[in-house]
């Protein structure tokens, strides 16, 4: 067997000695990088999820505005609706006035049996009890009455727009008809209604006794005692 010269065995020490000294520097230079590596890559991740949560929570906010914009949208165009009918509901007041105030001076013949008034609450138009037996007593008449019209102003106080009061004055008519004709099946043909609003005081609106004598729908039944006027004529008077 041969033998290793004693340059040889130091020679292979020597390599292994730089080999274990090679490693372990690399290991000592590397090291400190991987551990940093590692620490970005789960710096990376924690900020990757904070990115998401706070994409998350800016897409709830913006579907919340556009939820609160949409809204606000519908509020606009039903407030511009009603303002519209409103005014319309107004326009109408003025020419029903008109009108009214031209067919009845027109009717000579016609004169009032039975006159009641019927009030309500401050911003309301539902009948009370009270209400509902005073439009009884004049029910009670048409059952005896002939050629007569039955004519309906709805008024309002001063408080409030102008055009929602002749709104709230018109739907206060519409309960005391819809009243009368369910109950004393009063044709529409013989119906003469109108909503006022404010503009036929009762009293002063200066004061909460006045303003509440004015919350108010008058109501007359009127026939026409003129000898010789048939039903045909008195149906043919202009409608509602």
């Amino acid at each position: 067997m041969r033998r290793l010269s004693l340059a040889a065995i130091l020679a292979l020490y020597g390599m292994i000695f730089v080999g274990c000294a090679t490693k372990n520097y690399v290991r000592t230079q590397t090291g400190p990088v991987i551990d940093k590596i590692n620490e970005l890559d789960d710096l990376t991740a924690q900020n990757t999820h904070e990115i998401k949560d706070v994409d998350a929570r800016v897409q709830q906010n913006i579907q919340q505005v556009n939820t609160q914009a949409n809204a606000a949208d519908q509020k606009a165009l039903a407030a511009s609706a009603q303002a519209k009918q409103a005014q319309s509901t107004a326009n109408q007041a003025v020419l029903g006035v008109n009108g009214l105030a031209g067919t009845v001076a027109n009717l000579d013949n016609y004169k009032p049996v039975v006159e009641t008034t019927v009030h309500f609450g401050f911003d309301k138009y539902e009948l009370t009890p009270r209400a509902k037996k005073a439009l009884d007593q004049l029910g009670a008449e048409l059952a005896q009455a002939k050629h007569y019209i039955v004519v309906v102003d709805g008024n309002t106080d001063s408080a409030g727009p102008a055009g929602y009061n002749y709104l709230l004055s018109q739907r206060r008519a519409d309960m005391v008809i819809n009243y009368l004709a369910a109950k004393y099946n009063v044709p529409a043909h013989k119906i003469y209604i109108i909503g006022l609003g404010k503009d036929k005081p009762a009293a002063s609106n200066s004061n909460a006794k006045g303003r509440a004598e004015n919350r108010r729908v008058e109501v007359r039944l009127m026939t026409n005692l003129e000898e010789g006027t048939t039903s045909a004529q008195a149906q043919s008077l202009p409608a509602r």
